[in-house]
């Protein structure tokens, strides 16, 4: 089979078994760049050189379900992150409800089958950091109430019951409260992210879960050796927990000879007055004038196709998945630039004798199995024991 007849096949079978992406950062993009007016920025359109993703692409990449991330940096606190978070909640729900033909907001995994036989984006929503809870069970739920169907349990910094894979050690993982963050949210029916937490709280978490978890967009150490990745000892134990892990495709985390490459990048952003993180137009000038004169490394689909038959090893190919992280990156691969190149990692998967079986699993199967099982563990749960009404006071002292 030719590349062009691997590209074909690759988007017949996204037709039939579309992606469905663990985490799109696409409503920051839009808080950061137009302050939520989406009059400004119409993702009808093609928004190339703007942002990662628009419906057009969406539709070109073969993407039929997209868990929205809801996420709120980390420098906002408390009550702050809290009201963010609801900001960046009511976006999603203003999209959907502004492109009904285009997007259906899915809060079940039945919703997300009915999305795809409508010919519809099934929309979910992540909130990435604990927090966004500001140490309230309460809060957790009231996010379940609103439609948000996993939290990352920390970013990029400790939170208060949960150590991050980028900050210093300061739990050992989850603290007592953390443990009964997870069992609450085991309970409500919200699945537990373990991207951007340390390798003991990931541990901690696995332990302690009555349901499946999921890694949004995290790919394995092994193959990269950053800290965001996860250890194969984690990988092997997905099986017995049922979860998934969704590949990344941002180039630090992939590549490694961009990881001391974007951390020199990201002190130069610091040295301009910009958060690392910024993707605005003018903290893009300065990135840009950066790789001018330090060339960067640039990660392709076959880097991620690295990660993911490495995963496929060592956890099984019922428990990955994909989450490009788009519009959460300044840097993307050369082939896979924005939301339309899913076809691209499939066609190179393909080349790598991938079976179609195989592939419908990393593509839907799996994503949709693993909410419909923390759902039915939701249930179970629920039907034994009431909502938590525990405190980090009480449990953590």
């Amino acid at each position: 089979m030719n590349a062009v007849n691997e590209l074909a096949r690759a988007r017949e079978l996204l037709a039939a078994h579309p992606v469905v992406d663990g985490h799109n950062d696409l409503p920051w993009a839009l808080r950061q760049t137009v302050g939520y007016d989406l009059d400004r920025r119409d993702v009808t359109a093609d928004q190339t050189g703007h942002l990662h993703t628009d419906l057009p692409r969406m539709r070109a990449g073969g993407v039929g379900a997209q868990f929205w991330s809801v996420y709120v940096r980390t420098d906002m606190a408390g009550d702050d992150a809290v009201s963010a978070t609801l900001e960046q909640i009511d976006v999603v729900r203003q999209m959907v409800d502004r492109y009904p033909g285009e997007l259906r907001l899915a809060l079940t995994a039945d919703d997300m089958e009915a999305a795809r036989a409508e010919g519809r984006i099934a929309s979910l929503m992540g909130a990435e950091g604990g927090h966004s809870i500001n140490n309230s069970l309460a809060t957790l739920r009231a996010l379940h109430q609103l439609g948000v169907r996993y939290m990352t349990l920390t970013h990029n910094d400790n939170v208060a019951w949960a150590d991050s894979a980028t900050d210093e050690p300061a739990a050992g993982g989850l603290t007592r409260f953390g443990e009964e963050v997870v069992r609450e949210m085991n309970r409500i029916g919200m699945l537990v992210d373990l991207s951007h937490v340390s390798a003991d709280t990931m541990r901690d978490a696995l332990r302690v879960s009555e349901a499946p978890v999921i890694f949004s967009h995290s790919s394995a150490r092994a193959v990269c050796d950053h800290p965001r990745n996860i250890p194969d000892d984690v990988l092997a134990s997905l099986a017995a927990n049922g979860g998934v892990a969704m590949a990344t495709f941002v180039p630090k985390f992939v590549l490694p000879a961009a990881i001391e490459w974007t951390l020199a990048a990201d002190e130069n952003m610091r040295a301009h007055g910009f958060h690392h993180l910024d993707t605005t137009a003018e903290a893009m000038k300065v990135q840009r004038a950066y790789e001018d004169g330090h060339p960067r490394p640039v990660a392709t689909a076959s880097t991620v196709a690295d990660h993911l038959d490495h995963m496929r090893e060592v956890a099984g190919v019922d428990h990955i998945g994909i989450g490009g992280d788009y519009d959460g990156t300044a840097f993307t691969p050369a082939d896979l630039p924005d939301v339309s190149g899913y076809p691209n990692l499939i066609a190179e998967l393909l080349r790598r004798g991938w079976s179609d079986t195989d592939l419908a699993k990393l593509t839907w199967q799996n994503a949709v199995r693993v909410l419909r099982a923390a759902e039915d563990a939701s249930r179970t749960l629920s039907a034994v024991r009431g909502p938590s009404i525990a405190t980090l006071q009480q449990l953590d002292g």
